[in-house]
Parts: C-alpha cells; sequence; structure tokens
C-alpha cells in the first residue's frame, strides 16, 4: 500500500491518499509512520527523537492536513475530521457550520511562522511549561496537553488514553534512542490520567 505513495505529490495528497486507503481513519503516529516508510520528501528525514524534529514533523504533517481540509470542504467532497488519535475523512455535510466557526488550532498550523520561529529552546520551554502547570494544580489539563487529547472532538476513555501512552512510549523510549526526560513525562501524564480516568 506505502510503495504506491507518488513521490511528487504535495505533502496534503499524500495525505488524502493515505487516508482514502483507511476508511476507519489513522492515528498522526500512523500517518507520519506510513509517510516515511513511503519515502516522502516532506517530512524530515529523521527518527523522530529529538524533540524538535518532532515538533517540526508534527507541525507539517497538520498544516497540510489543515489545507487538506479546507480544499475538500469548498470543493464539497468530504469533510476531514482531525484530531491527534484519529485523522479520518467524512462525508460532506452541507449546511452545518462547517469551517466558520473560529479554530484556533487552524490559525497556528496555518501560519508557517509558527514552524519557522520555533527552536529547540522553544519545544523545551512547552516541556518545562507541562512540568510548572503539573505542580501548580493543573495537572489533568497539563497531562492532555502533553498526550494532545486536551480538544479531542469525542468523549475521552481510558482505553483511548492508553492507546496514545504506548504511541508516545514507542516513539520516546530510551531503547530506540529516545529522551529519557520526555519519557518521563510521559509516564507522569499517564499516572495523572489514570486516576481521573479508571
Amino acid at each position: 500500500m506505502n510503495d504506491e505513495l507518488d513521490p511528487d505529490l504535495e505533502l496534503a495528497d499524500q495525505l488524502l491518499h493515505l487516508l482514502q486507503t483507511a476508511p476507519a481513519g489513522l492515528s498522526e503516529y500512523e500517518l507520519i509512520q506510513q509517510l516515511k516508510s513511503s519515502h516522502s520528501t516532506h517530512i524530515p528525514n529523521l527518527p523522530l527523537l529529538d524533540n524538535l524534529v518532532l515538533f517540526r514533523t508534527h507541525f507539517l504533517v497538520f498544516n497540510a492536513l489543515y489545507q487538506l481540509r479546507e480544499r475538500l470542504w469548498d470543493e464539497q467532497r468530504a469533510h476531514l475530521d482531525i484530531s491527534p488519535l484519529c485523522i479520518q475523512l467524512q462525508p460532506y455535510r452541507s449546511g452545518g457550520a462547517g469551517l466558520t466557526e473560529h479554530d484556533p488550532l487552524r490559525d497556528y498550523y496555518l501560519d508557517m511562522d509558527n514552524l519557522r520561529n520555533t527552536d529547540a529552546d522553544d519545544v523545551e520551554k512547552l516541556l518545562t511549561s507541562f512540568w510548572t502547570r503539573m505542580q501548580g494544580g493543573e495537572e489533568k489539563q497539563a497531562a492532555l496537553e502533553l498526550f494532545e487529547l486536551h480538544d479531542h472532538q469525542h468523549p475521552l476513555n481510558l482505553a483511548t488514553i492508553k492507546h496514545r501512552y504506548r504511541q508516545l512510549v514507542s516513539l520516546h523510549h530510551p531503547d530506540r534512542g529516545g529522551n529519557t526526560e520526555r519519557l518521563q513525562s510521559i509516564n507522569k501524564a499517564m499516572e495523572i490520567l489514570e486516576r481521573y480516568y479508571s
């Protein structure tokens, strides 16, 4: 399936192809893995071990997803549901609110200055902010944000959270060249979310 991906296509079109072959949707992690195995030239061809590489890969994918969502909507072809756990093509629904509601995430990812102006120090500050907020009593929200589940469309349950946890652990485990501090953050966030969702 992955070898059918045309390397000359724009990233948004590569993502569309992958999503069309997965009617149940794909997680962000699965999309990135398929892009990498298809040798897409639009995302960094580096292991997702460094926080800045991970941020840049994530940003590029979400930038393309939001562009694709707007294009599909304008063409009245489909609705693209975007969340880190499940990115899914859905039938176009006319007459609904559509894309008219203000979406701060859309604004963030479509502004390429946010990619250009974010360096390794900024990414580290985001992680440090997680720990500061944890100690300040905003632990549940901080944990959900670390897992990128804070704006999840559907009600969250422990199975969904554990699935995301396993994805993040496999990505950041030191045995696979990952970052020990990031893994500790992920484990702490999981402990917190288990308390709230068990």
